[in-house]
């Protein structure tokens, strides 16, 4: 049985950094393109993050970048999500998402993804 847990979201006040993990079982995350979105209720889910197994290579969303990063970690079979300098705009449920490792991080935000976490909540207020 495939799954991703994602792990690390908490309350954090403005300004301040977190990680999270998405950790996988039942498949290798070798093979799979990961994908970070987030979503707060009422709104439409939001592309965050992507990262290949291709050359490790990783897109970011613009309005994210220079504050977040993500970085996969094969041995472990997880990718992470650092996120830095957090505003309470940044608080969502976060959740990774995977797909063959083929498709790259083209389009990643409106593509459809195999496997998905339950999600994770950050919370950013002070």
């Amino acid at each position: 049985q495939v799954q991703l847990v994602e792990s690390g979201g908490a309350l954090v006040q403005p300004g301040g950094s977190l990680r999270l993990s998405c950790t996988a079982s039942g498949i290798s995350l070798d093979y799979y393109t990961i994908a970070w979105f987030r979503q707060v209720p009422g709104k439409e889910r939001e592309g965050v993050s992507c990262v290949s197994t291709i050359n490790d290579t990783s897109v970011v969303a613009d309005a994210l970048e220079g504050r977040f990063t993500v970085a996969r970690d094969n041995a472990k079979n997880t990718v992470y999500l650092q996120m830095n300098s957090l505003k309470p705009d940044d608080t969502a449920v976060y959740y990774c998402a995977a797909r063959p490792f083929y498709y790259y991080c083209s389009h990643y935000e409106n593509s459809e993804h195999l496997y998905w976490g339950q999600g994770t909540q950050v919370t950013v207020s002070s």
